[in-house]
């Protein structure tokens, strides 16, 4: 990471003109919200993250400044269809716009196809990335193939009846077209 630029406290502007860049690695605990979704032990995990400014000069204007930003995480989740521990990959490849205020970001946004963010000299990128990587978490965390065989059985005996095999009620029809054909 940068010595001249703060992860917590990031002077946009400046960042996007000196088209610099930052990156780092943080552990899973750095990131509070994050750290609260994960079912097990998060220590050993981390955040990878890469954070690039870019000033696109505007004929006539001031032109336009960018954050363009990637991150990668796992995440220890309870999945969903065997109850036990499954790392979920989060992985984030955004880029941001920054504007004068709020009120302009929100004025744009339905016409933007980009995602808008205020311009400030104190935005908080750890944060940005932690909102980012919540917003990939699933909302059903599941095993590609869960690593124990899931018994399917009821316990309910209206089900265990139901599931039983019962005659065909269009048996008879078969047998009155087979009695058809013979004549």
């Amino acid at each position: 990471m940068s010595k001249e630029y703060s992860l917590d406290h990031l002077d946009v502007t400046a960042f996007a003109k000196a088209n610099a860049v930052m990156e780092g690695q943080d552990p899973l605990s750095a990131f509070e919200r994050l750290a609260q979704e994960a079912r097990s032990s998060a220590d050993g995990l981390s955040v990878s993250w890469y954070a690039e400014g870019e000033h696109v000069p505007e004929t006539g204007g001031p032109g336009h400044l960018w954050l363009h930003l990637e991150a990668d995480a796992q995440v220890p989740m309870v999945c969903q269809r065997c109850l036990g521990v499954t790392l979920v990959d989060l992985q984030v490849d955004r880029s941001f716009r920054f504007v004068k205020d709020e009120a302009t970001a929100e004025a744009l946004d339905d016409e933007a196809e980009e995602d808008l963010l205020a311009i400030s000299k104190d935005f908080n990128l750890r944060q940005l990335i932690e909102d980012e990587l919540l917003m990939e978490l699933p909302l059903v965390p599941m095993h590609e193939e869960c690593p124990q065989a899931l018994p399917m059985a009821s316990s309910d005996q209206d089900f265990e009846a139901a599931s039983t095999e019962k005659t065909n009620p269009f048996a008879v029809l078969a047998g009155l077209r087979k009695n058809a054909d013979q004549d």
